[in-house]
C-alpha cells in the first residue's frame, strides 16, 4: 500500500478505538509519520508500548486549545478528526462541554489546518447528526456544517475539508455489545431499551478502509456515507446469548431514537448514489466545481436511508461473525 507514501498524518482523538486501528493500518504503508493528538497521556503511553514504532509521535493536547493545534499541525499532510465528546447522556448533562469540544474544537481545527496549509482534513460524524434528537447529534450536525463551510475560508490555499458519516461501530468502546457480553457471563438479564429498535452497523475494519479511500477520493465539501447493513437490537441480543435471552426493559433514553437515519429526505435531493456509498454534495457556489459529473445515480424524491427501511439486514446468526 503506497497511497500514504512519505505523508505525515495526524489523528485527533487518536488513542480511541478508531485512532488505534487506523494507526495499525497506516503502519503497514510507507507513511512517513503518524501523529497522535489526544488528552490522555496514559492511553498514549499504552499505545506507544503496543506499537513501538519510531514513525509514531504523540502530542498531548485538547482540540479546544487553538495554540496547541497550530503547533501540532505544522507540516502535516492529512488530518483525520476523530476527537469528540460522544456519550449521549454525558452530553445531555454537560451541554456546554459538548459544545466546546464538538463545535468550538472543530472550528479550531479548521482555522489551524488552513493557516498551516494542511492538504486534506476528514471529520468523522455519526448517524445521530441527521435530524438530531439529542445534544450529541446536534453538535455533530453543527460540526458537519462548519466543516463543509470551512472550504469557503481557504481562499487560494490548498486545504480541503470533507466529512465521513456512518453508524454504530461493532464492539467499539461504549458499545452495547461488551455490556451484554458481561451480563451473559454474570447470568444477568440484558438491559434493553426497546424491542423494535434498529441500528446501522459497521465494523472497525470497514470504517478504517472507508476513511482510507475517502482521503484520496475527496475533492472538498462532500459528506460521504457508506452503504451499511441494519440489524434489529433484539436479534443482536440473541446472537450474544447462547440461550433465549431474558431482558430488563429499561425504556428509550432521553434523546435516543427508535431507528437511526443516515440520509434524510431533504439531504437526499443533493445526494448521489454509488455502488458502495453515497455522497451528499452541498449547493454552495464555491463547491460546484468539486461535484462529480456523469457518475452515480440521483436518489428518488422522498428517499430516506433509515435503519428500519434498509434493504440489507444482518440476522442474529449472521451477527456472530462480527462479534
Amino acid at each position: 500500500m503506497e497511497d500514504f507514501k512519505n505523508k505525515k498524518i495526524l489523528i485527533t482523538g487518536g488513542t480511541g478505538s478508531f485512532g488505534s486501528a487506523f494507526t495499525e493500518m497506516l503502519l503497514k504503508t510507507q507513511v512517513r509519520k503518524i501523529y497522535i493528538f489526544s488528552r490522555d497521556e496514559f492511553k498514549q503511553n499504552e499505545m506507544k508500548k503496543k506499537f513501538d514504532d519510531d514513525r509514531i509521535q504523540f502530542f498531548v493536547g485538547d482540540i479546544r486549545d487553538r495554540d496547541r493545534l497550530y503547533r501540532a499541525f505544522d507540516g502535516i499532510n492529512y488530518i483525520v478528526h476523530a476527537a469528540a465528546q460522544k456519550h449521549v447522556p454525558s452530553c445531555e448533562y454537560n451541554p456546554f462541554e459538548a459544545v466546546k469540544t464538538n463545535v468550538i474544537g472543530a472550528q479550531n481545527i479548521i482555522d489551524a489546518a488552513i493557516d498551516r496549509k494542511v492538504e486534506k482534513v476528514i471529520a468523522l460524524s455519526t448517524d445521530k447528526a441527521v435530524s438530531p434528537t439529542n445534544l450529541y447529534g446536534m453538535t455533530k450536525g453543527c460540526m458537519e456544517k462548519i466543516f463543509i463551510s470551512g472550504n469557503a475560508y481557504c481562499g487560494n490555499r490548498k486545504t480541503r475539508f470533507s466529512v465521513v458519516r456512518y453508524g454504530n461501530v461493532v464492539n467499539s468502546r461504549g458499545s452495547v455489545i461488551p455490556l451484554w457480553k458481561k451480563c451473559v457471563e454474570e447470568g444477568k438479564k440484558l438491559p434493553l431499551t426497546h424491542e423494535k429498535m434498529t441500528r446501522f452497523w459497521i465494523t472497525l475494519t470497514q470504517a478504517i478502509d472507508f476513511v482510507r479511500c475517502i482521503i484520496h477520493l475527496t475533492k472538498g465539501g462532500e459528506i460521504f456515507i457508506p452503504k451499511l447493513p441494519s440489524m434489529k437490537i433484539i436479534d443482536l441480543a440473541e446472537s450474544i446469548s447462547n440461550n433465549a435471552p431474558e431482558f430488563d426493559i429499561i425504556g428509550i433514553r432521553q434523546g435516543e431514537k427508535l431507528h437511526e437515519v443516515l440520509i434524510n429526505s431533504d439531504e437526499a435531493r443533493d445526494t448521489i448514489e454509488f455502488e458502495n456509498y453515497f455522497i451528499i454534495f452541498n449547493k454552495f457556489k464555491w463547491l460546484i466545481g468539486h461535484r462529480e459529473s456523469g457518475i452515480g445515480e440521483k436518489l428518488p424524491d422522498g428517499y430516506i436511508y433509515s435503519s428500519d427501511q434498509n434493504d440489507d439486514w444482518i440476522t442474529s446468526h449472521g451477527m456472530e461473525r462480527y462479534i
